[in-house]
């Protein structure tokens, strides 16, 4: 999907730059939601996300199209060379199922995360603490000024979780 500049804030900070879709929600655990119908929410992780990850190099969801799902429960996990994450819900509701294209080319939740890269959707309630992007890049402006005063350490927790 081409970006659209007019719904899409630039985002720099140390050594790291992204893009953030304006029409999209954020979570503190680094996923975004957009509602693709009413009460169904596709969900991804941002680029903040990814890169905390490293290349992607394996995945499973452990819920099935049609599972009742609670907010923050575990809908199975990702692997990349930095770190293995959990896969968590930022919604309560039924699961609607998990990206197709995944199976066959992970490497899409790294190399277009806001469009061919979504990871699930879900039918149901977000978690009301989810932020616009405003709200966002203040969320990473304290990540990475921990980052930078903590280099080496464990200041920022891994992607998908708070």
């Amino acid at each position: 999907m081409p970006v659209d500049p007019a719904n899409t804030v630039y985002y720099r900070r140390a050594r790291f730059a992204t893009r953030l879709p304006l029409d999209r929600r954020y979570s503190s655990a680094h996923y975004w939601l957009i509602e693709v119908a009413p009460a169904r929410w596709r969900v991804g992780f941002t680029k903040f996300a990814t890169r905390m990850l490293g290349d992607l190099v394996e995945h499973e969801l452990t819920v099935v199209t049609g599972d009742t799902v609670a907010l923050g429960q575990s809908l199975g996990w990702i692997e990349g060379f930095k770190a293995v994450s959990e896969l968590y819900s930022p919604a309560a509701g039924r699961f609607a199922g998990g990206n197709p294209s995944l199976a066959a080319e992970l490497s899409l939740v790294d190399t277009d995360p806001y469009d061919r890269g979504w990871l699930y959707e879900i039918e149901g309630q977000i978690d009301p603490a989810v932020i616009d992007a405003a709200g966002y890049i203040t969320h990473l402006d304290t990540l990475i000024d921990r980052l930078l005063a903590h280099p080496g350490e464990d200041a920022c927790p891994v992607p998908g979780t708070t």
